[in-house]
């Protein structure tokens, strides 16, 4: 062996020493070679799957079931319950929304996340995950846990951008969704994804209670929203927007307590409060997600109780609803997990063009795995007719100033 090969030698030998840097290397160029994209039918399909409190498989029973349920339930009913949720729906993208284990409860953090994603990953679709309030409360950090999940086979999740070098917490990051292949669409991200750390608890003195997005991360936010709207816009295939956007974290924005039974789809169950476990602190992300205009809907977890989907200020502000069965829940109401479709319309070529629509529907975890509450969250015809509608508004109104200004000066 020459001098020169001798030290590359040692030095990606000592490199490699550093396991999770190691992993984490192999991991990111394996990442780069991934790419998703809408099917040749012109969808990209979702499954979010919020809170399943893994813990320690056979072992760890069941949390508020039926009686007749409690002898045989464990930690595998939620493995069961994945299974079936992957082969009935074939999604493109799996979503873990925090909370994936229940470290408190786990004898090894690691041995809880190989389990818990074990369907996920023997599946062979990929998938990403956020980090809850529960995942870092046993044998790993909560760096160290969103380490382990980004080294894991078929997982597109990140510790954290690499071009930013301070950001709070651990599993930001964005995703891409490319056009149909063979398509003018197909080098054009036409549906962002944006996932956040929410945080676990306040760490500030003085304030109670659970955490909340950071300056920090906002500022990543506005950027990479702002960097995808000026690709989308340019060519080739110009557009005037952006492309739609879907943001996914586990603590709900205090914005989600906006909705009563009035305005919006699924129920609000969660016994405390006004229904919403969100920070006492309002970081000001809401705002933030609407002047940026991207984002159509925002997917959290958390609530285990409360599933329902609510506009605010054209948001959509969605809840999944409990997953996992070692998870408090409510005896005799399912659990559940929230599937979103994004479909591509037609262009006059007879070819798949951009993002016409997102849906969603959830699936109960019983006998038919019965589907529930279809709704459709956003709509490109229906932004526009609304976009016409404003601005008819606008010019209604500056004829009305017109013509109060011409009656002024003629008297």
């Amino acid at each position: 062996m020459g001098l020169k090969n001798f030290m590359i030698f040692v030095v990606v030998s000592w490199f490699c020493s550093i396991p999770t840097t190691c992993v984490l290397a192999a991991k990111q160029k394996q990442t780069q070679n991934q790419k998703l994209r809408f099917d040749e039918n012109g969808e990209f399909k979702i499954l979010q799957v919020a809170d399943m409190h893994y813990a320690n498989g056979k072992t760890t029973r069941c949390l508020d079931v039926l009686p007749s349920q409690k002898a045989s339930c464990t930690d595998l009913n939620t493995t069961a319950f994945i299974h079936r949720m992957i082969l009935a729906e074939k999604p493109n993208l799996i979503v873990f929304t925090g909370d994936n284990i229940f470290g408190a409860d786990s004898s090894d953090s690691a041995k809880s996340m190989d389990a818990a994603f074990a369907p996920a990953i023997a599946s062979n679709i990929p998938w990403v995950a956020v980090l809850g309030n529960h995942d870092q409360e046993g044998t790993l950090s909560r760096e160290g846990v969103m380490k382990y999940i980004v080294g894991m086979k078929n997982t597109l999740a990140k510790l954290n951008p690499p071009e930013v070098h301070i950001i709070d917490g651990f599993g930001n990051y964005n995703l891409e969704v490319g056009g149909v292949q063979g398509t003018t669409f197909e080098n054009k991200s036409v549906l962002n994804l944006y996932f956040l750390d929410s945080g676990d608890y306040s760490k500030v003195p003085g304030i109670h209670g659970y955490d909340w997005i950071k300056p920090s991360q906002q500022l990543w936010f506005e950027r990479t929203s702002a960097k995808l709207r000026k690709a989308y816009i340019k060519g080739p295939v110009h557009q005037k927007e952006s492309a739609p956007g879907l943001a996914y974290f586990h603590i709900p924005l205090p914005e989600y307590a906006s909705f009563d039974s009035s305005n919006f789809t699924g129920v609000k169950l969660e016994p405390s409060g006004n229904g919403i476990s969100s920070a006492s602190v309002n970081s000001g992300f809401f705002t933030t997600l609407v002047e940026a205009g991207d984002v159509k809907a925002v997917f959290v977890g958390h609530d285990h109780l409360n599933d329902f989907c609510g506009k605010l200020i054209d948001i959509q502000l969605c809840y999944a609803g409990g997953f996992g069965y070692h998870a408090y829940g409510k005896a005799g109401w399912s659990r559940r997990a929230r599937v979103v479709v994004a479909s591509l319309e037609k262009t006059d070529k007879g070819t798949w063009g951009d993002v016409k629509s997102i849906k969603s529907w959830k699936r109960l975890d019983d006998q038919h795995l019965t589907g529930i509450d279809v709704e459709v969250l956003w709509s490109k015809s229906f932004h526009d007719s609304e976009m016409l509608d404003l601005k008819a508004q606008m010019v209604l109104k500056r004829e009305e100033k017109n013509e109060i200004t011409n009656l002024h000066l003629s008297s």
